[in-house]
């Protein structure tokens, strides 16, 4: 059984073929192209509505010339969005659980983020290894400390989103097992089980959000 709960992480398969690029390609198929044809409706408004607001919110911290990096921050919030909460529906698969997946995207965007800072602005870039009134003794073990933190920075946020995503799936299996087997037995605390089963997927779709 303790096999059983950690099937839900591998990737489906058909004719020997992994299913996880289709299922990646999926979130972009629900996104319309706009065009001259293009009859608006609710949920493509919607649609437009929180790509406005994630853009708005991830570009404000930015100065103008940062907002040549609104495409791809925004296409890669909707990705871990739609794909963190479709795995969510029963029968699915998230890609966003394979560390895999999260460090392909966490190391790219990681290296040009620091190679753009070191070509733009290298003095505050090298600066942020030496805080502001460090003592003249501590000055060396906070610049390996500092640069240690910076090169594991990437494996870090894929490891969090990775595990964040897969407590809560197995939460989530082990509690749904749990009210299916004490159903027959104890309907009582069965019930109470499926409420707590409620609010816990209600957090898990918070957590999908979040980590995006």
């Amino acid at each position: 059984m303790n096999l059983s709960f950690f099937d839900q992480f591998t990737s489906p398969c058909l004719l020997g073929v992994p299913l996880i690029l289709l299922s990646m390609l999926l979130p972009a198929l629900l996104l319309p192209s706009p065009n001259n044809r293009w009859i608006t409706n609710r949920l493509s408004t919607l649609q437009s509505w929180l790509l406005h607001l994630i853009t708005k919110q991830l570009m404000m911290p930015l100065n103008k010339k940062g907002h040549k990096w609104a495409l791809i921050l925004t296409s890669l919030m909707a990705l871990l969005l739609m794909t963190n909460l479709l795995g969510l529906l029963p029968y699915t698969f998230t890609p966003t659980t394979q560390l895999s997946m999260n460090m392909a995207l966490a190391f790219p965007l990681w290296l040009a983020t620091l190679l753009t800072g070191l070509r733009n602005q290298p003095t505050a870039s090298l600066g942020h290894l030496l805080p502001e009134g460090t003592p003249t003794p501590l000055i060396p073990a906070l610049i390996m400390i500092e640069t240690t933190s910076l090169l594991i920075r990437p494996i870090a946020l894929g490891v969090r989103l990775t595990a964040n995503l897969t407590a809560g799936h197995l939460l989530i299996q082990l509690i749904s097992t749990a009210t299916i087997a004490l159903l027959p037995i104890m309907p009582t605390i069965s019930i109470l089980t499926a409420l707590i089963l409620l609010l816990l997927t209600l957090l898990e779709v918070a957590v999908a959000m979040i980590q995006a």
